[in-house]
């Protein structure tokens, strides 16, 4: 059986390269993944610990504060031989490309003989009172360098000026790294500066558990205390939790591709296996058992699973060194992580793709083994629907699909995402189950049309698509897949981010709110915030601070006419009219105040009664100007609220907007523009990221078909063989296999589209109607998106079909009709 087996290989290489390019995909994509993650959490880890090296306690604040008296008692520990406290201070620096100060935090400058600490990539860390060290990566942004000096100033008014003496390595950094400055600038900056650790060493021969346990009898119970290990174990998980879950994203889409492959890996044996009935048949004749048969094919099997899947790790490692290159070129705040290669991300995959190779071609080496020699010298019939085996099929197919969509809409309409991920898995498979009743019957309908008007081509591609109704649905069953979860994504981001828009406006219902503290706008302040590119509307709004119910509060007065232009809640916006006061919840609360009740506002010798409205998102007490002329007839502009253009970059707005108006020293800039942006980033690179990975299960699937297409050529080369001797011409048999190809390819797409925007609604349902305010949930159809992931799938179908084509084309007719 081993020579049979080489033989085989050799003999039909050809007909499993499609197997092969599936797995190595597959596997491939399986290993990027894994590579990925293991190189960043490594990297990270690396990073961390050498932050931290010589530190073999740490005391950190959980429940309180560290005060001096723990710094002083940790001091006193006999088994350290080095202790020092990291602090750290917040506040404002001047840079000159920058019109008003800007948040800095500095640390205080330690021993760094035992325990690591900062170090610098250019200059010298201070060493008197006036110098600081700036991270390298700060001052390149805001072109500052050695031997320039920055003003330095409290939140408290007080300021000074510091010389750079250094640029701090913030090369390895995780995120912004801090300033440094001596612990004497420390005290005169920042005499209340916020101790955040402390970092203990041990004394020889003493252990971390020794050392920590001896920290921990001695400082305050609100204080946690670790080892070494311990605290940058903790770290890392801080700064490694995000990238968990994008491994376990990575690792879904993962392990999806590895299942189209199975597939198509499936799909590909069982026709292999079905066109060498007769060799298998000869090999039982003489004298081959049906266990050597068997084993024959698994072994046929494993040559390929283990080669391909070897490929495809080369593949992952060669992919992952690239985008591990590609992401040190962008500023991501993380460190520059090298390529980090463990046992688990090489071998896992190779493991996995050589398993499912043998899962895949197990129904099709168990099918081999079940016909008798001498009827399987016979032409084998293809499989029928009707057949008990099919029949039983489809019963558990209706059966899989209506339990999966009562698990559907009870995970909607409880807004348990575990049950609705439930009834999609399960109702899929029901779709997967009655393919081979589905698919024909969507063939012959959309066939129905082009068979008519389409001549004889049209009409024989659709009676070879439904001949094999199994082979067909299987083929199908993959491109179907990758168009489902391709639409699922597009839809439930779409329809995800529809309902966060929604709700954001709600929340905040405002871009942008600019307003002057205690000082006047300038005249061309309107002016110069018009034109900011990405400012679509600016509307002046005047404040002032009103007396009622015992308390003195601010109110804003603002253009009723203009509220909808800048104000994206509509509702909101309508309940601003002259005798009412929209109110915050929060201080309808203070004020002991209900929905439609009155309210007096006094300012000076003005008195004014209006209705309440409750609002979300504005100022406290939100008037129309009318009725703030009525209250303080001279009120001031004193800001303006803007509203943006939704395409504009959204960062870049705020920042401009920030250093706008110069002559105002103290400027307050905020609105649900920022975590707008933020969040709508986050759907952008979900959404590229989500097509992008699944568009390699669509690449294996469309392996799939032009693998299917290129067997069935060999299948047919006599039926060919004979349509050409009767007048079908070479361009003919390609218009006959393109058209199956694309049926097969609209099918897949149509179908994929449509639960597709099934799944992505019950999904959205189920994860966002427990997330939002009202419970409410907006459905969303990106049509643009969708049209274009059916014209794609269309056109690949096509490609899919040009090498069989050719090939069959090739062949004459008094040749084919003479092979057997």
């Amino acid at each position: 059986m081993r020579r049979s087996l080489l033989s085989s290989l050799r003999a039909h290489l050809g007909r499993l390269v499609a197997a092969c390019l599936a797995i190595v995909l597959g596997v491939g994509f399986g290993s990027l993944a894994m590579i990925v993650h293991s190189s960043a959490s490594h990297g990270i880890d690396e990073t961390v610990g050498a932050q931290y090296k010589g530190a073999d306690a740490v005391v950190y604040p959980s429940r309180s504060t560290i005060s001096p008296e723990d710094i002083a008692k940790a001091q006193k520990v006999q088994q350290a031989s080095s202790v020092v406290t990291l602090t750290t201070a917040y506040l404002e620096v001047s840079y000159p490309d920058l019109v008003r100060p800007t948040g800095i935090s500095i640390d205080e400058l330690y021993d760094t003989s035992v325990i690591a600490g900062p170090g610098t990539s250019s200059g010298r860390l201070p060493t008197a009172t006036n110098e600081l060290a700036l991270p390298a990566r700060t001052a390149a942004k805001h072109k500052v360098g050695i031997g320039d000096q920055l003003r330095i100033s409290s939140y408290e008014g007080k300021s000074w000026t510091l010389k750079i003496v250094g640029l701090v390595d913030d090369s390895k950094s995780v995120g912004t790294a801090s300033a440094v400055v001596t612990p004497a600038t420390m005290k005169v900056i920042a005499p209340e500066a916020f101790v955040r650790a402390i970092g203990l060493s041990a004394k020889p021969g003493v252990t971390q558990t020794q050392l920590a346990d001896a920290t921990r009898s001695v400082v305050a119970d609100g204080l946690t205390t670790y080892t070494g290990e311990e605290f940058i174990q903790r770290e890392v998980e801080d700064y490694t939790h995000g990238i968990d879950v994008l491994g376990g994203v990575f690792g879904m889409f993962a392990l999806i591709a590895l299942f189209v492959a199975c597939l198509v890996i499936g799909n590909t044996f069982t026709i292999v296996i079905a066109q060498r009935t007769r060799e298998m048949a000869l090999l039982r004749c003489v004298g081959a058992s049906r266990r050597q048969v068997f084993t024959s094919v698994l072994a046929e099997a494993s040559v390929v699973g283990v080669a391909a899947s070897a490929i495809g790790v080369i593949f992952g490692v060669a992919l992952s060194a690239l985008a591990l290159t590609l992401s040190r070129e962008f500023d991501w705040g993380i460190p520059k992580v090298p390529l980090h290669l463990d046992i688990a991300s090489v071998f896992v995959p190779l493991l996995l793709g050589t398993l499912a190779t043998l899962v895949a071609a197990v129904v099709p080496a168990r099918r081999a083994t079940k016909v008798a020699p001498l009827a399987a010298l016979r032409p084998d019939v293809a499989p029928a629907a009707g057949s008990r085996a099919g029949v039983l099929r489809l019963l558990a197919g209706f059966l899989l699909l209506a339990g999966g969509g009562v698990l559907l809409v009870a995970g909607a309409a409880m807004h348990q995402v575990i049950i609705g991920a439930a009834g999609g898995a399960i109702s899929f498979l029901g779709i997967l189950a009655i393919g081979s009743l589905l698919v024909p019957a969507l063939i012959r309908v959309i066939g129905a049309l082009p068979a008519r008007g389409g001549g004889v081509p049209a009409r024989i591609a659709v009676a070879n698509a439904v001949r094999n109704p199994k082979r067909t649905a299987a083929t199908t069953s993959a491109l179907l897949i990758g168009v489902t979860l391709i639409s699922l994504t597009c839809v439930g981001i779409a329809s995800v981010q529809k309902t966060f828009d929604v709700s954001m406006n709600g929340q905040y219902p405002v871009d942008l709110k600019v307003t002057a503290y205690k000082e006047k706008m300038p005249a061309s302040a309107e002016q110069q915030l018009r034109d900011i590119k990405g400012i679509t509307q600016v509307v002046p709004v005047s404040s002032v601070d009103v007396k009622t119910g015992g308390q003195e509060l601010p109110v804003t007065g603002l253009d009723a006419g203009k509220a909808a232009s800048v104000i994206h809640n509509e509702e909101l916006a309508g309940k601003l009219t002259p005798g009412t006061a929209l109110v915050t919840y929060p201080t309808m609360r203070g004020l002991d105040l209900e929905e439609g009740s009155p309210i007096t506002l006094v300012s000076g010798q003005h008195k004014l009664t209006l209705t309440v409205r409750l609002s979300i998102g504005l100022d406290p007490i939100t008037i129309t100007s009318t009725d703030l002329a009525k209250l303080a007839p001279n009120a001031a502009v004193s800001g303006y609220w803007l509203a943006s253009d939704p395409k504009a970059d959204a960062p870049d707005v705020i920042d401009a907007v920030e250093q706008s108006i110069p002559s105002v020293q103290n400027l307050g800039v905020d609105g649900g523009l920022a975590e707008r942006s933020s969040y709508t980033k986050i759907f952008d690179v979900l959404l590229i990221v989500g097509i992008g990975l699944l568009g390699v299960s669509v690449l294996i699937a469309l392996v799939g078909v032009g693998n299917t297409l290129s067997l069935s050529v060999l299948e047919r080369t006599r039926e060919n063989a004979l349509l050409r001797a009767m007048g079908l011409s070479r361009r003919q048999l390609r218009r006959m296999l393109a058209f199956e190809s694309l049926m097969m390819a609209l099918v897949a797409a149509g179908l994929g589209i449509l639960l597709g925007l099934l799944y992505g609604w019950t999904g959205t349902s189920a994860l966002m109607g427990g997330q939002t305010v009202d419970g409410g949930v907006e459905y969303a159809v990106p049509g643009t998106l969708l049209i274009a992931i059916a014209a794609i799938a269309a056109v690949a179908g096509l490609l899919a079909s040009v090498l069989p084509a050719r090939r069959a084309a090739k062949v004459a007719p008094a040749g084919a009709l003479a092979t057997e």
